[in-house]
């Protein structure tokens, strides 16, 4: 791929703004030297304005979203883009998210351009378990962990039973939810489906990804070796 093409699809302006940036010697190598349009290139070499590239495309991004996100380019409030650096939302393709988390659950994000990875990760064929923690209205019954792992959980207008899932109670009203599917708000329907109600939701991980101590609103690319865990 061309220069231009590759930085204005990276987000750095329309072609033209990007031929601009080369004219003015606003790109370069890492070690100073200034680069042509017709230059060949890689991704690690190149600086704009003196600093390094954003993530390179097929790049996976794990991101901490917090309450009061959506995960949309276009819905009115606050959206996930806010979070990110701002040319990533003018980056082609998207950096789109792997799943989604509603508004009101926070946790574990993940964002890729690749689209091939995002439809493996997320193809019900796959069966990647996704760790919730839940606080809830009421005191656990007892007998939701066996309900849930059953696989005969049927939620209210579906008429498909619930994969297996897996239960911890971690507290009288606190509880570790694995599952395994992604049906609409299918945590808090299955607690509902029990009687009782989700005050506070938040993903811990995603297959071996694991959120961690990364702050609310923070970002970062996955590594190599997390890569490989998809």
């Amino acid at each position: 791929m061309k220069l231009v093409k590759y930085l204005a699809q990276l987000g750095y302006g329309s072609r033209r703004e990007v031929m601009a940036l080369l004219e003015s010697g606003q790109v370069s190598l890492s070690d100073g030297r200034e680069i042509t349009a017709g230059a060949a290139f890689e991704h690690a070499q190149l600086r704009v304005r003196g600093e390094p590239l954003d993530v390179a495309p097929g790049s996976v991004l794990m991101l901490h979203k917090p309450v009061g996100y959506v995960c949309s380019t276009r819905d009115a409030g606050r959206l996930i883009y806010d979070l990110l650096t701002p040319r990533f939302r003018a980056r082609r393709p998207l950096l789109a998210p792997v799943g989604r988390l509603d508004r009101d659950t926070s946790g574990l994000l993940l964002l890729t351009d690749d689209g091939q990875l995002n439809h493996r990760i997320t193809s019900p064929r796959r069966h990647c378990p996704k760790v919730y923690e839940a606080q809830l209205a009421e005191d656990l019954r007892g007998d939701e962990a066996a309900l849930f792992e059953s696989g005969r959980l049927m939620l209210e207008g579906e008429d498909q039973p619930l994969a297996p899932a897996g239960l911890e109670v971690l507290a009288p009203r606190r509880a570790r939810l694995t599952v395994t599917e992604g049906r609409y708000h299918q945590v808090r329907r299955m607690f509902a489906a029990v009687g009782n109600h989700v005050l506070q939701l938040h993903r811990s991980a995603i297959g071996e990804i694991e959120l961690g101590n990364l702050a609310p609103g923070s970002w970062r690319p996955l590594t190599e070796a997390e890569r490989e865990k998809l």
